[in-house]
């Protein structure tokens, strides 16, 4: 799984032949959760997301379906993933993450076409990281940050 991303909730999608993005949502899954200390909106996102798993069902007008008048709405319908981390199956549906690199394929096309542009996780700095850091890196980083000083204050996270 060399340096690729985890999917999660809410991730952006793109079908290559559809002229709008929609988001992925999960709903086969609500235990597993990545990159969301509050444990409330990043759920892992697993090749078990088929039918209609997005948040407005559509990607504009599908090229594959000409009109007089242009092109037939979308309505993806997923029948698989490919490119899932297979070495992980979750517990709770049986399902294999989905990576950034993963694609789904629609009945429509009948091949992978719907690729994923924004993997959906979001860096949160915690109180860890801060207490991890090594100060000189900070300071080069952040010359007005005060350190090696009895009297600077010490720096506290607090998450909002």
């Amino acid at each position: 799984m060399s340096e690729k991303h985890l999917v999660c909730h809410q991730a952006d999608c793109k079908c290559i032949q559809g002229t709008t993005p929609d988001k992925l949502l999960v709903s086969t899954q609500a235990k597993h959760y990545i990159n969301d200390s509050s444990m409330s909106s990043k759920l892992i996102a697993t090749n078990k997301e088929i039918g209609q798993p997005f948040e407005k069902n559509t990607f504009g007008q599908c090229k594959l379906q000409p009109t007089p008048s242009g092109y037939k709405v979308c309505q993806p319908n997923i029948t698989e993933w490919t490119g899932f981390y297979k070495e992980v199956a979750l517990d709770e549906n049986g399902g294999n993450p989905l990576l950034e690199d993963s694609m789904a394929t629609c009945v429509i096309a009948g091949s992978p076409c719907v690729e994923i542009t924004n993997h959906g996780q979001v860096a949160e700095v915690g109180q860890q990281n801060i207490d991890n850091t090594d100060e000189e890196t900070l300071a080069q980083l952040n010359p007005l940050t005060p350190m090696n000083s009895s009297a600077a204050p010490k720096i506290n996270f607090k998450a909002s």
